[in-house]
């Protein structure tokens, strides 16, 4: 059952400043329990409506000061919800004590992800990749730069994420940052990844992701005819570091590697087999052995 909840704003007249101004006062009423705060701006008495608990008239003073006022009213109100979701029942003094964020933890995504990160790291080379990790880095990094670029914030509490956050970022990576479709993508996916730990540990209870749409689109790739791989690998280069740069590619092309798992290919991955041939025995996602020679 829904209490009886009401939000009112006053002056303090007794409170009056050297520019006869008066503090703005708000007081949130839940059943029986009341509590005030201050609303942290002052307005000249003579223009203040009483029955509305706003300013009269349209001043650009007037104009301002309401908006400020509903953007608390709606605030609170936000803040009611939230405690009656978390406890089950609310006090003025807990809706207040949210509203200025009076002994409650503000869990903030940066936060979470840099802390993820930095556990993250601790596997890296054992059980998690390096590119893995670069990927999670390089998210963290642009939604730095976004909340500065966006929202003038250098972080964000978890509780004020929704999908309009995340259609922000989503544009802030195509528009801002020049990403095409699949990076975006990519970038997505960590940031969901991320949400859903703060949901899986109960920092967070709904889903901003929730109504969001996107998927990766299929590219064709090109591909070397056998005429023009044959003409790669007897083709002379100018120089040294153009000739390992081919011969490496070459080499993946024959073999089937990866970048990563050329780049991490060292002599205790040949080993000869059963035939006398040598493979080369690499671990990815599962162990897939690759012949040097008969190939």
């Amino acid at each position: 059952m829904r209490s009886q909840f009401k939000i009112l704003f006053y002056l303090k007249r007794n409170a009056s400043k050297p520019d006869r101004t008066a503090p703005v006062m708000g007081r949130i009423t839940i059943d029986r329990t009341i509590s005030q705060f201050s609303c942290k701006m002052t307005v000249p008495p003579n223009l203040w409506d009483i029955k509305v608990g706003r300013l009269a008239g349209k001043s650009t003073l007037a104009v301002k000061t309401n908006i400020a006022l509903d953007k608390i009213h709606v605030d609170i109100n936000r803040h009611y919800q939230e405690v009656m979701q978390v406890d089950g029942f609310v006090t003025a003094d807990k809706v207040k004590n949210a509203y200025l964020g009076l002994g409650v933890k503000q869990d903030t995504l940066l936060k979470l992800f840099e802390q993820h990160n930095m556990k993250f790291f601790k596997k890296v080379e054992y059980s998690r990749a390096k590119g893995t990790y670069a990927r999670y880095h390089t998210v963290c990094k642009h939604l730095r730069e976004f909340l500065s670029y966006t929202y003038r914030r250098k972080d964000i509490p978890l509780k004020e994420l929704n999908l309009t956050f995340i259609n922000d970022f989503e544009y802030y990576m195509r528009h801002r940052k020049g990403y095409r479709t699949n990076t975006v993508w990519g970038y997505m996916i960590v940031l969901k990844y991320i949400i859903s730990i703060a949901r899986n540990t109960g920092l967070l209870s709904f889903n901003p992701f929730a109504g969001y749409i996107n998927s990766p689109e299929n590219v064709n790739r090109g591909f070397l005819s056998k005429e023009e791989l044959n003409s790669l690998v007897n083709v002379k280069m100018k120089n040294a570091q153009y000739e390992l740069i081919r011969d490496l590619f070459v080499f993946s092309t024959f073999t089937g590697l990866s970048y990563s798992d050329a780049k991490n290919l060292a002599k205790d991955h040949l080993k000869t087999s059963f035939d006398s041939h040598l493979w080369i025995i690499t671990r990815r996602q599962k162990p897939i052995p690759i012949p040097v020679s008969g190939c």
